[in-house]
């Protein structure tokens, strides 16, 4: 939190005193989903946010889950009958801080979340989370790379992944990629990602119902690591959330308030294909 406080300082004495900054109330709404071989987990999510001036906004929301589960089960030994879910999860109140200029794009963002959603189902570790992420970016021509990094004490979910657990432990997450714009309203994007646990964590499974009752033993070493497919809470030690992967998608922007997206992630560690897409839109400041 210390450093957090001095990276905001650190920005708001390097910026130009500007006349009457842009300020006011904004309205930002997302539906999206991921869809594998345990079912789909989408969410619906409603954020608020306030900007202060063009560099420092704060923002507040809910999600609200939505899973449909698989027939079928990785277990050897027990199967599910499928069905779905649904419940609020973990409500989530934000910080944020960047600058924009010709060299650089810079965002840093301090979230924390409280334990409001349904544990028994997955939407919640029933704790306190807080997530602090760094990006980075700069545009050349028609191409923008891009990077981040971050601290919590759990696997959030990204802008496009709905991940089929919940976890409580600290980890380091890192993204690299690029956007290519193929038109005004088209582009592409690809990026990787690595997730790198320390010390206990604690997943907890949005994919399998509470009452169900499924053995983790005998099951093979391609799905040694989705703990979240055989059991509905699992504690253990950081290599059970580390993880690798890449990701690409197609993202089209009919008008600035209003974007679409899908694409393909693959998790090397879980040995994971997951297939996402979503909708937003935004209005306000």
């Amino acid at each position: 939190m210390r450093l957090m406080c001095a990276i905001v300082l650190v920005v708001g004495m390097s910026l130009p005193v500007e006349a009457q900054e842009d300020r006011g109330w904004s309205l930002h709404g997302s539906f999206t989903g991921s869809v594998n071989a345990d079912g789909a987990v989408t969410k619906a999510e409603p954020v608020l946010g306030y900007a202060f001036n063009n560099h420092f906004s704060t923002y507040a929301g809910v999600p609200f889950y939505f899973v449909n589960l698989s027939s079928s089960a990785t277990s050897t030994t027990t199967s599910t009958a499928g069905g779905s879910m649904n419940g609020l999860g973990n409500a989530f109140l934000g910080l944020r801080a960047g600058i924009n200029s010709e060299s650089v794009s810079y965002t840093s963002s301090l979230e924390v979340s409280a334990p409001t959603g349904d544990k028994s189902r997955g939407f919640s570790t029933g704790r306190v989370t807080a997530d602090w992420t760094n990006r980075f970016s700069r545009k050349f021509s028609s191409v923008t790379p891009f990077g981040s990094l971050g601290i919590a004490n759990t696997v959030s979910d990204t802008a496009f992944f709905v991940r089929p657990f919940s976890s409580l432990g600290l980890v380091g997450h890192f993204e690299g990629g690029a956007t290519y714009d193929v038109s005004p309203v088209v582009r592409l994007g690809a990026s990787a990602y690595a997730v790198r646990g320390s010390g206990q964590q604690r997943i907890i499974s949005k994919v399998i119902k509470r009452e169900t009752t499924i053995s983790s033993s005998g099951s093979s070493g391609a799905t040694r690591n989705r703990v979240f497919e055989t059991q509905t809470e699992t504690v253990s030690q950081a290599d059970i959330v580390n993880d690798h992967g890449f990701s690409t998608w197609l993202g089209i922007s009919p008008k600035p308030e209003v974007d679409f997206h899908a694409g393909y992630s693959r998790s090397v560690n879980y040995d994971f294909n997951t297939l996402f897409f979503g909708v937003g839109f935004h209005v306000g400041k």
